[in-house]
């Protein structure tokens, strides 16, 4: 296992602060990626190479390019010709990965923002990014959900976007309100579209496709009529069981995410860690932590939550699991508008809990 770092539109001089934070993967979250496009607005191989070549020179790797399956899943029930257009994209886009040399690609199945309510304080005044159903309205999810690419609270000085709803960085989300009624059998049915459609290519380029699960878990039923149907481990494991047997389907797994699916956060955790990881079905991980648990919990730094983080990296190793770990949401303050500081704490907690759970040679 290896700490890295999911970065958007990252200047050389960050990539070269990662450098110094001891990362040498990172996973390039941007959505759209303006640079890998081509006339047609798909991404060229070249320009995936060229890109995965100039992270190179800096002493990085290039380990996860993001897919950016925009409105495909809302698209797929109700307008299914764009829905199609989109598909043969993606499709073009996987060959492209593949031919520039980056052969695993995550992507995300939010058809609504990532739904938050408000802000809790954290220690020392850092505010920490919410979801309380008890205070959930159409009014908070506007203004505190993340979209996309874009991250509730930023700007002053951050690398990307508040809330960047209504624009390309908002990667097709749009609200609740907005989005249509989605039942459970919609939504699995635009998941399913979705896969049937790009993992039969992913297969041939020998690309892994890696889903992040739906955050946060919805109430039975849904809200505003969405149905989060990947937002337990049952949903996850009906993922899993649409390919089970392909070695390019599985996920980009959040522990906070799962975390957020119960509320025993630690033993949600620990049970997706040996399940999904004894089937090799984690591809890269975001490594964070919550306080609380299901319908009611914030965003915390990673030794300030509910999940026993330890525990957690001890469970990968059982498991076999030798990739990255990337921290992500780690709360915002006006001390550190960019984050820097914030995440580079994760980043050395982490490996230091890499390096503390080693086996004695």
């Amino acid at each position: 296992m290896y700490i890295g770092e999911q970065i958007i539109n990252p200047t050389t001089d960050r990539l070269k602060l990662s450098l110094q934070l001891g990362v040498e993967h990172v996973v390039i979250d941007t959505r759209p990626n303006l640079q890998l496009l081509n006339d047609a607005g798909g991404w060229d191989g070249d320009k995936v190479a060229a890109q995965r070549r100039s992270i190179e020179a800096l002493g990085l790797t290039l380990e996860v390019l993001a897919l950016d399956v925009g409105s495909i899943l809302l698209d797929s029930l109700y307008q299914p010709d764009k829905a199609r257009a989109t598909a043969e994209r993606l499709r073009n886009d996987i060959r492209a990965a593949a031919a520039g040399g980056v052969t695993t690609l995550k992507y995300n199945v939010q058809m609504v923002g990532i739904t938050r309510t408000g802000f809790e304080n954290g220690r020392g005044g850092v505010k920490c990014s919410a979801f309380r159903l008890q205070d959930y309205s159409p009014h908070n999810d506007e203004r505190f959900s993340y979209w996309g690419v874009g991250h509730p609270g930023g700007g002053h000085g951050a690398d990307i976007a508040v809330n960047a709803f209504g624009t390309p960085g908002a990667a097709g989300q749009v609200l609740g309100t907005q989005a249509g009624q989605v039942s459970e059998q919609d939504g699995w049915n635009a998941i399913e579209s979705l896969v049937e459609a790009i993992l039969p290519t992913a297969e041939r380029e020998g690309v892994r496709l890696a889903c992040h699960p739906h955050d946060p878990a919805y109430p039975l039923g849904g809200l505003n009529g969405i149905n989060h149907v990947m937002g337990s481990l049952d949903g996850m494991r009906r993922f899993i069981g649409l390919a089970p047997e392909s070695p390019s389907h599985g996920f980009n797994f959040c522990q906070g995410t799962i975390a957020e699916m119960s509320d025993n956060p630690t033993t949600a955790v620990l049970e997706a860690i040996h399940e999904f990881g004894a089937m090799d079905k984690i591809f890269m991980v975001h490594f964070r932590n919550i306080k609380g648990g299901y319908l009611d919990f914030c965003e915390t730094f990673p030794d300030d939550g509910s999940v026993d983080m330890p525990a957690c990296i001890r469970a990968y190793r059982s498991v076999g699991y030798r990739g990255i770990l990337c921290p992500d949401h780690v709360p915002l303050s006006d001390l550190d508008p960019a984050r820097e500081r914030f995440f580079a704490f994760a980043l050395g907690y982490t490996k230091g809990l890499i390096q503390a759970t080693q086996p004695a040679s």
